[in-house]
């Protein structure tokens, strides 16, 4: 007996959907889209407010050194960095890069400014674990390849984290 099917056809089944975002902390475990450990530690070494160096006029800012521990030489994960208030309420974050941190002798650290309203408000900086530097194609963009887990939006101003 020969069994067929007329009228079928493939579909891709292009889906979306978004991670959700890892707890922040000073020190964390750099996770995928799928909340897997990528084998690569963020921290957040000090910080401190005062004038950024070029731009004094604009008064404090937020000066901070970060750290990736077990990072590759070249590419790496990607995390947001916020600036918070004394109930972790973002003030204002961006992403730093551990590609773009460098030091002696292989030392992945680097340091970033964020630019607050009020620094006074300012209590800490803190890193969301979440890996940034994977492709956001959707399917929109693109059916074939574009549809899976995207990394969690990135944190902004009032979040709670």
């Amino acid at each position: 007996m020969v069994l067929s099917l007329s009228g079928c056809s493939s579909h891709w089944g292009c889906t979306d959907t978004t991670a959700e975002r890892g707890e922040a902390g000073v020190s964390v475990q750099v996770v995928d889209t799928s909340r897997r450990p990528v084998g690569v530690t963020a921290e957040v070494v000090d910080w401190r407010l005062e004038p950024h160096p070029q731009v004094p006029s604009r008064g404090a800012q937020v000066h901070f050194h970060y750290r990736f521990n077990g990072a590759d030489e070249t590419d790496g994960p990607a995390v947001d960095a916020c600036a918070v208030d004394k109930k972790r309420v973002a003030l204002i974050c961006q992403s730093v890069y551990s590609s773009e941190a460098f030091g002696p002798g292989g030392d992945h650290t680097g340091d970033e400014w964020l630019a607050v309203e009020h620094p006074e408000q300012v209590a800490g900086v803190l890193l969301i674990p979440n890996d940034q530097s994977y492709g956001r194609r959707t399917c929109e963009q693109d059916v074939k390849d574009g549809g899976g887990v995207h990394p969690p939006e990135p944190a902004g101003p009032g979040d709670q984290l």
